[in-house]
């Protein structure tokens, strides 16, 4: 089950952990997980992000580092640069970066 950072709440500095965590609120800082990142619609992430898996319907503005794939869903917005193995960007998704998709 995924820890789910709620939208109200505002974070800001770092976070480290093992499991997957959910973001429908605001977090500024750094994400470094071993699992999964989601950002729902009302996420709003300010942070460089290392993880294995991302998928974004949020907003999520740094760079990106996911050794499995990072998804940009339609609703999804981000700036940044994003290096992954797989990357997928849906039609309607606003995407401004660099991608890297070296593994």
């Amino acid at each position: 089950m995924a820890n789910v950072i709620g939208r109200s709440i505002v974070i800001d500095g770092e976070i480290t952990g093992d499991e997957d965590l959910v973001i429908q609120g605001t977090v500024k800082g750094k994400i470094a997980l071993k699992e999964s990142l989601y950002v729902e619609n009302s996420g709003e992430v300010e942070a460089d992000i290392e993880t294995q898996n991302v998928e974004i319907s949020g907003s999520v503005t740094g760079n990106i580092r996911a050794s499995e794939k990072v998804e940009i869903k339609s609703d999804g917005r981000m700036v940044g640069d994003i290096k992954a193995p797989r990357i997928l960007i849906a039609d309607g998704a606003v995407f401004k970066g660099n991608v890297d998709m070296d593994r």
